[in-house]
């Protein structure tokens, strides 16, 4: 029983020794992600918004703009994010884990690196990067930062994934909607609009849908990518 004690704690041991490894090189990783996003940064432009951009939009989104954004603010360049809650990390059945997250965003050159950590076990952590990064859209994730289980990077799909999801997630961030930040709104109905983001070779398109005081109620994504037809609208 002794040595069985023994051989238990040892595991403890090393199972706790991983983890901080683990954790170290994974931050690592993070902070270099981190700086091509920063390095890769422009000088946004205009840096100040003005009304009078969105004039000529759809009706809805003139709206969505004039109820969310205030003339003279300034132009959001760069977003950091933290965030906590449960993941599900089964797609046939409920498993929900909790998790921590940061998430640093760049307006311009426009990309992300989402940095989430996601308890497994006691002391197991699975660590997640979400990235789109210089026009590359990357998903790596490692069990204790030390074993890689899931790894995509730049394919067509993926960079038009991550940058779905950038701009989704605009949304927190309105200015990045605009005009002059690349953005092209093209009108559905009263309430609803089109809008398209290219960034480099990759295109994506949300159809967004305004409630009566002015605010996103949805937004969707009409198309994904397929083997046949890239980054269209149907």
């Amino acid at each position: 029983m002794k040595w069985i004690a023994m051989i238990g704690v040892l595991i403890i041991v090393c199972l706790g020794l991983a983890a901080i490894y683990g954790s170290y090189r994974w931050q690592l990783n993070t902070d270099n992600l981190r700086a091509k996003l920063i390095n890769g940064r422009q000088t946004i432009k205009p840096q100040i918004y003005e009304q009078k951009e969105i004039e000529g939009l759809p009706d809805p989104v003139q709206r969505f703009f004039r109820t969310v954004l205030k003339d003279g603010q300034a132009i959001v360049a760069v977003v950091k994010l933290s965030q906590q809650g449960q993941f599900n990390l089964n797609e046939k059945e409920t498993k929900w884990s909790p998790f921590t997250a940061t998430q640093l965003v760049m307006t311009q050159r426009l990309g992300f690196d989402w940095d989430a950590r996601i308890q497994m076990a006691p002391g197991v952590n699975a660590f997640v990067h979400d990235t789109y990064l210089l026009g590359e859209g990357s998903l790596h994730a490692s069990l204790l930062g030390l074993f890689t289980v899931a790894k995509m990077h730049g394919a067509p799909e993926n960079n038009q994934g991550e940058l779905l999801r950038y701009f989704a997630e605009a949304t927190w961030y309105p200015t990045a909607l605009l005009p002059s930040q690349g953005v092209l709104w093209d009108a559905i109905n009263d309430t609803s609009a089109r809008a398209t983001l290219t960034d480099g070779a990759t295109t994506v398109s949300l159809v967004f849908q305004f409630n009566a005081e002015g605010a996103i109620a949805t937004c969707r994504a009409e198309a994904r990518y397929s083997t046949s037809v890239c980054n269209e609208v149907h």
